[in-house]
């Protein structure tokens, strides 16, 4: 069984069949003949719910209370690891980390993982673990 963690753009791709994306992640979901266990945070939970049409959003927030995705939990002690990443990644010229992003990058580095499942690949190029590894982006 293969791990990756789950942004918010596959989450709203493999629940929105008009969204550009959904063959992709579709397919990328049923290739494991094992299986993936995928792990998202709150925040993505949250975000992608905002962008999915209402049938859709019940389907993926049903998805996620039958256990299909993991939640990584983390409490407010975790929050400074989280706006140092923040800090870290924000350049007010360019670019800023948000919220959801800062806790995938978190929890990959508490679960040992750096495959990702995201869209957003500009920021999770320049995102790092701890050690230095980049993420595997799919």
């Amino acid at each position: 069984m293969n791990a990756a963690l789950l942004d918010t753009g596959p989450l709203v791709a493999l629940f929105d069949a008009d969204d550009i994306a959904h063959p992709h992640y579709r397919a990328l979901l049923l290739s494991e003949p094992a299986g993936w266990r995928l792990t998202t945070t709150w925040p993505c939970v949250v975000e992608a719910s905002h962008f999915l049409p209402p049938a859709a959003r019940w389907q993926m927030l049903r998805w996620v209370e039958q256990g299909a995705v993991s939640i990584f939990p983390f409490d407010p002690c975790h929050l400074s690891d989280m706006l140092a990443l923040m800090q870290q990644y924000t350049d007010s010229r360019r670019t800023q980390m948000d919220f959801a992003d800062a806790t995938l990058v978190w929890a990959a580095q508490e679960m040992g993982t750096q495959q990702i499942w995201t869209i957003d690949v500009r920021d999770f190029y320049r995102y790092r673990l701890l050690d230095g590894r980049s993420f595997e982006i799919l």
